[in-house]
């Protein structure tokens, strides 16, 4: 149903809907950005956080993208995404663990 000027009943819900994706994309970088630094300060290698960060990314953005926009994603990058996980899987297994605190102590 058009108005005067062409306009349309819906158009004053334009300027809301980018405040809203404006709001979310703040709140899930905000999010994104607390658990890497969580995950730095967790993690024996810098390296092993910034793996794991963007895996989860990526996987997040696959699965919400399809969630809520139907959103499908090429075999180049399911193979793109399976390579990163597979040297995430490197990571965890060739990182030596930490000594247990009482077995570095001499026995007296």
């Amino acid at each position: 149903m058009e108005k005067y000027g062409g306009t349309t009943d819906c158009d004053w819900l334009h300027a809301p809907l980018r405040l809203l994706c404006g709001a979310l994309l703040f709140t899930c970088n905000t999010v994104m950005w607390t658990f890497f630094s969580k995950a730095l300060r967790l993690c024996s290698s810098t390296a092993r956080a910034t793996v794991i960060t963007t895996a989860s990314n990526f996987i997040s953005s696959a699965l919400l993208g399809r969630l809520i926009f139907g959103e499908t994603h090429a075999v180049l990058w399911w193979t793109g995404i399976s390579v990163t996980l597979c040297g995430l899987l490197v990571l965890h297994v060739s990182t030596p663990q930490s000594p247990h605190q009482g077995e570095g102590k001499k026995k007296e």
